[in-house]
């Protein structure tokens, strides 16, 4: 990641401030902390052992903001992100592998979030035969042989 590139290689105007990057990403400083101490960004250090990040590790920690609204844990987004190259800015062939690669797992929470909207309004499937209408979805619980919990809405 950045700290794999050397300073004194790069121009001040690639560098940025841990509070610029909180600026320009939304982040806080202790939330751009974590993600240093989780291995996600690398600032490098100056010679008065300040943090600075790269222009592209705006993009790094936009990706976790997005992927964490669309629901992925963190240990996916570490996953992906080990997928970028070291020391170079991420480029656009890069960022579609990644896209990608995480295109099934969302495709499978958009149907669950489907299924569950379609069944918001009657019954989601939960087993409990407690309403006379699960007699209309879950005649004699079928759907406690496949699991515990809401299975229509599941899968």
């Amino acid at each position: 990641m950045a700290g794999q590139t050397s300073a004194k290689t790069l121009r001040k105007s690639d560098l940025i401030p841990i509070g610029e990057m909180a600026r320009r990403t939304g982040l806080s400083v202790s939330a751009i902390r974590f993600y240093e101490e989780r291995g996600l960004v690398e600032p490098i250090r100056t010679s008065g052992n300040q943090r600075r990040f790269l222009r592209s590790d705006i993009r790094r920690l936009s990706f976790i903001l997005i992927a964490q609204q669309l629901g992925l844990a963190l240990g996916e987004i570490e996953h992906q992100l080990a997928k970028l190259p070291l020391g170079r800015t991420p480029n656009a062939r890069d960022w579609n592998a990644i896209s990608k690669s995480i295109r099934a797992e969302l495709d499978a929470k958009i149907a669950q979030l489907e299924r569950t909207r379609d069944t918001l309004d009657g019954c989601i499937g939960c087993g409990c035969l407690s309403l006379k209408k699960c007699e209309l979805y879950n005649r004699g619980d079928h759907l406690a042989a496949k699991g515990p919990g809401p299975r229509q809405v599941l899968g």
